[in-house]
């Protein structure tokens, strides 16, 4: 790997920090970057996943204000988001390089259109929390929240991009909290997720040490950054900047891989 590499590698994860801290979506940066330096995808993946672990960390820090009196709810949420990741991340390895070639580039496509739509799925959760009662829902969700936390918890033990997003849509239709409190719920939750599945990785998988420190440090920069100021950039224009790069990347898995 040369510097030129070492450097796009770096500010990739710095990019992907600041992204995930605010949207959730940052693996669309990274991934694409490292197959773009001929990384084979599985490797890409999981390199990708344990460097992204610490950026989440840092991201759940600078959330700490909005995580008040969320413990219980997070302890509870956060078993499901363990289990499913390490299903997630065990189906990466026992299915075939091939069939994660095939997987990923509808994951990566579902997740643009993801990223497109959230602003239309924060309305429609701010909708239907107006018209929630004072009550609001039970203060873990119930189970149907834990269900499909599992399930997205198990996408993104397996690839990850853009499971924010599926979380915040989850997190807000089963909660009555504020955007900001649902937004730090999300970092710690997909933390917990990166992390179970970096765990799986390294004792079964071949990390690239070098890519993943780049990563982590890029990301953890980033997850600051994201945290204190990430609510200030342009959301339209992030999104597009990544639905345009996971694109790319999807038409690359398909045909030139």
């Amino acid at each position: 790997m040369g510097i030129a590499e070492a450097i796009a590698i770096f500010v990739a994860g710095a990019a992907a920090g600041t992204i995930n801290a605010v949207v959730g979506s940052g693996s669309l940066i990274t991934f694409p970057t490292l197959l773009a330096f001929g990384f084979a995808p599985v490797v890409a993946n999981v390199s990708n996943n344990v460097g992204l672990v610490p950026g989440n960390a840092s991201a759940a820090w600078g959330y700490r204000r909005e995580l008040a009196g969320q413990r219980s709810r997070l302890a509870w949420l956060g078993m499901f988001s363990a289990l499913g990741s390490v299903g997630g991340a065990a189906a990466l390895l026992v299915l075939s390089p091939g069939a994660f070639k095939l997987i990923v580039p509808v994951l990566i496509l579902a997740s643009c259109v993801l990223v497109l739509i959230q602003p239309k799925l924060s309305k429609r959760i701010a909708a239907r929390r107006a018209r929630t009662d004072q009550a609001g829902h039970a203060e873990r969700g119930g189970p149907l929240l834990a269900a499909g936390n599992f399930l997205a918890a198990a996408y993104g033990g397996y690839f990850g991009a853009a499971q924010g997003v599926l979380v915040i849509g989850l997190l807000g239709t089963f909660l009555d909290e504020s955007m900001q409190r649902i937004n730090g719920a999300k970092n710690v939750l997909v933390g917990i997720v990166n992390c179970a599945a970096a765990i799986v990785y390294i004792l079964f998988a071949h990390v690239n040490w070098i890519v993943a420190l780049l990563i982590a440090v890029g990301s953890t920069l980033g997850g600051i950054l994201g945290a204190r100021v990430g609510r200030r950039l342009p959301p339209m224009a992030l999104r597009i900047f990544i639905v345009v790069i996971g694109v790319v990347s999807a038409v690359k898995l398909i045909f030139f891989s």
